[in-house]
């Protein structure tokens, strides 16, 4: 059964909770380690715009019921450039207490659902650490093709990655096939 959890934009109150996530060393272990606590507000700042324009779809991962306030994580989809070329990528990050409960797949799937919806994000493309595996689990369990391993920028930082590619118009696994359990 999959974990009650809702998506919403990211608000200027999210500062914490990006705090929690990008200087955290253990959340931060597979992606080159913690960031400064410097200049968070203004990342904050950034993708609040960033939603708010449309521009990027920018999801704070809250719990079901029982948690009010509570953040579990984010998952974001964006165009950016790449050799001249415009692609989409996702990315998320669950917090540690709420990990392994399908959380994050939940959450990348609502967003791939809604990718397909608007119909204008094409082919999407992720890049977990090769080292991560529940990410590559979340990839390979909603229909993610597995493509090269290669070395991405991630916050300035070089980490070997594998890359993910799905059309959500056409390869997201239906949610109850035997391999998105």
């Amino acid at each position: 059964m999959d974990p009650e959890v809702r998506l919403r934009d990211v608000e200027p109150g999210d500062v914490d909770a990006y705090v929690r996530m990008r200087c955290d060393p253990v959340m931060m272990a597979e992606l080159g380690g913690p960031l400064p606590r410097e200049g968070i507000e203004e990342k904050v700042r950034r993708d609040v715009e960033d939603a708010a324009s449309g521009t990027a779809l920018i999801k704070m991962i809250v719990p079901g019921r029982g948690s009010p306030g509570a953040v579990a994580g984010t998952v974001t989809l964006w165009h950016h450039h790449v050799d001249g070329a415009v692609f989409s990528e996702i990315g998320w990050m669950v917090m540690p207490e709420f990990q392994g409960r399908g959380v994050g797949k939940r959450a990348v799937r609502m967003l791939l659902e809604r990718a397909r919806q608007e119909d204008r994000w094409g082919l999407v493309h992720a890049f977990p650490a090769t080292t991560n595996a529940p990410s590559n689990g979340i990839c390979r369990s909603l229909g993610f093709t597995f493509l090269d391993e290669q070395d991405v920028v991630f916050a300035g930082r070089i980490v070997r990655a594998n890359h993910w590619i799905i059309d959500p118009r056409t390869d997201l696994a239906p949610p109850n096939s035997p391999s998105v359990r």
